[in-house]
């Protein structure tokens, strides 16, 4: 458990350092190496336009990342009328109860000290845990901070190409640019910067994959109605049309929170808090 309390304290940060790194090399490396005479640039250039496409992703991954850790799931024992339910909250806070005689659609998350309704898991990295009311958030910032994972690796695949003088046709060049990279390096033929560089493609391809790879699994998931903790449980759930399940999770107003981070807008989580 102390692990998992330390990992609750450093993942955020170390999700916070790489943002941080990314922005920067994207404002006043990648961006800037793409101008080659900023007399004559047109208005819409290629470079303002990866500029633009960059800092709207970026303002989206950050800005649902915000609102995942605002919006946390609440604690029944406190936010909701349960009745006898609270009683129960009691008893598993202060362990006269075990936490598997659990309400209906609900889980009692140790790292939180809480129990939270529709829970599918804890992050880490926003260091709390994704149910009913942030689900919609997280999977936008999932989705984003992968594509803006995915835009800094072909910025920086642009920015060593034109480094180092090499071509990225063959896919193999990708593959063995690193091991290349790393024997250049100590032998003083690369400079440090070009080096790390080269590191965050490979961070940034393996953070982009897997943010995708989850927010997908995540999407059939919810496509069947499921959360994660449900399936691990192996807990039946009552079959519904899908489009029903989406719209539970994000609402009618979907395609406001698919450009601009809000919250959930429109759903049913919400429509039953203010009932």
């Amino acid at each position: 458990m102390l692990v998992l309390r330390l990992l609750n304290v450093v993942a955020p940060a170390y999700f916070l350092c790489i943002s941080l790194v990314t922005f920067v090399l994207q404002i006043f490396l990648f961006i800037p190496s793409m101008f080659k005479d900023p007399s004559t640039t047109p208005l819409f250039s290629p470079a303002l336009l990866h500029g633009a496409l960059f800092l709207f992703l970026s303002a989206n991954a950050l800005g649902n990342y915000v609102l995942v850790i605002q919006s946390s799931p609440e604690d029944l024992g406190e936010g909701l009328n349960l009745g006898e339910g609270a009683e129960v909250v009691t008893d598993w806070l202060d362990g006269s109860r075990s936490p598997g005689s659990a309400l209906p659609s609900t889980h009692f998350c140790r790292l939180c000290a809480r129990v939270t309704q529709r829970h599918d898991h804890h992050c880490f990295f926003t260091g709390n845990c994704i149910g009913s009311r942030n689900m919609r958030n997280f999977i936008m910032f999932c989705l984003y901070t992968s594509l803006a994972c995915l835009d800094s690796l072909v910025a920086g695949m642009a920015y060593i190409s034109a480094a180092l003088s090499m071509s990225f046709a063959n896919p193999l060049a990708f593959l063995t640019l690193l091991p290349h990279s790393i024997s250049q390096f100590f032998s003083g033929a690369l400079l440090s910067s070009e080096m790390f560089v080269i590191l965050m493609l490979y961070l940034w391809l393996g953070i982009g994959l897997a943010c995708a790879g989850f927010c997908c699994h995540q999407m059939l998931l919810i496509l069947r109605g499921q959360t994660r903790y449900q399936v691990r449980k192996g807990t039946v759930v009552r079959p519904r049309p899908w489009r029903e399940n989406l719209q539970e999770v994000f609402g009618k107003r979907w395609l406001l929170g698919l450009l601009i981070p809000v919250l959930n807008v429109g759903s049913d989580y919400c429509r039953q808090k203010e009932k």
